[in-house]
């Protein structure tokens, strides 16, 4: 089943565990009940607001089911997560394999990412009516461990090419990197999940070598399906939407349970993530030999939506 994201956005409340269930109250007044939502339910929960409070037994409850606890800073970009210190019963046996994989492999892997991003890169801006040749041509080249840095010349190509020449990427900044900040957030946190249940440790990473960053693997992992947000945003752009709103916010986390199309068929993004993650674990151990991606394209229900845009 895939996991729902509950956003705790206001500062008056308050997060407990009761009979199997997160409850919601609000810490005013009479502290009224606002809502609740069965622990197994959950597949993350997004702290977005700095007068929350919450107790520790809802925090182990959270951990014993794998469920990340996402806090975020101001520009809604995570700050800190929360996660399990057991993972499944094959942990231990993958972790070693992690460790002890050569650099040869990690460098074979981190091509193989970087080439997909690119790739699902030039599927949004063909998307968009952008030129995807610049990426796609990139992609092409992209050779084990990526020692040109492709995946760096793409982004600075592919920013100007989907948002207009005068976009910066900038964690800092407002309007369409506050959306985008968002949506990495809510992918952060469907990728450590999606690490953590596949048995791997999140702080040994392919490429992000970090020594402060201990979800280095996460943010390997989750560079293909960066894209996916940047088109969702790119859509409420042409919406007039560029701020982080509630209406905004949820149209981005409806993006974890778009399909996208793969060898097994459309499958949502948030299990092409768990797949992507255990395939690693499996190429670590020797199982396979390539790692379970979804193809070049977008998702499907956002490839409608684009052309329902173009028929109006």
């Amino acid at each position: 089943m895939i996991g729902r994201i509950v956003e705790i956005a206001d500062d008056r409340r308050h997060l407990f565990a009761h009979r199997g269930f997160m409850v919601v109250r609000d810490t005013r007044g009479e502290r009224e009940e606002l809502g609740q939502v069965p622990l197994d339910d959950i597949g993350a929960v997004i702290a977005n607001a700095h007068g929350l409070s919450y107790t520790n037994n809802l925090l182990v409850a959270l951990a014993q089911r794998g469920v990340p606890f996402v806090l975020c800073a101001a520009n809604h970009s995570p700050v800190g997560m929360l996660l399990p210190t057991d993972g499944n019963y094959e942990q231990s046996r993958r972790i070693a394999a992690q460790l002890a994989a050569k650099r040869p492999l990690l460098k074979k892997m981190w091509a193989v990412v970087v080439r997909s991003k690119l790739e699902h890169q030039a599927a949004v801006l063909e998307a968009v009516g952008a030129p995807p040749m610049p990426l796609l041509a990139l992609a092409r080249k992209v050779k084990s461990g990526d020692p040109d840095n492709l995946e760096a010349q793409g982004a600075r190509r592919y920013w100007g090419l989907l948002f207009g020449d005068g976009f910066r990427r900038d964690q800092g900044a407002g309007g369409i990197n506050s959306l985008l900040n968002y949506g990495y957030t809510i992918l952060r946190s469907a990728t450590a999940r999606a690490v953590i249940s596949a048995g791997l440790h999140p702080s040994i990473g392919l490429f992000h070598s970090n020594a402060g960053n201990p979800m280095r693997l996460v943010d390997d992992l989750i560079e293909p399906f960066r894209p996916v947000i940047d088109f969702k945003v790119w859509l409420l752009q042409q919406h007039d939407e560029t701020e982080v709103t509630p209406d905004t916010k949820r149209v981005l986390v409806q993006t974890l349970y778009e399909d996208m199309l793969t060898d097994a068929g459309a499958t949502p993004v948030s299990v092409c993530m768990q797949r992507t993650a255990v395939s690693l674990a499996q190429v670590y151990l020797g199982e396979r030999s390539r790692l379970d991606l979804p193809l070049p394209g977008l998702p499907l229900t956002m490839a409608a939506s684009l052309r329902d845009k173009d028929d109006e």
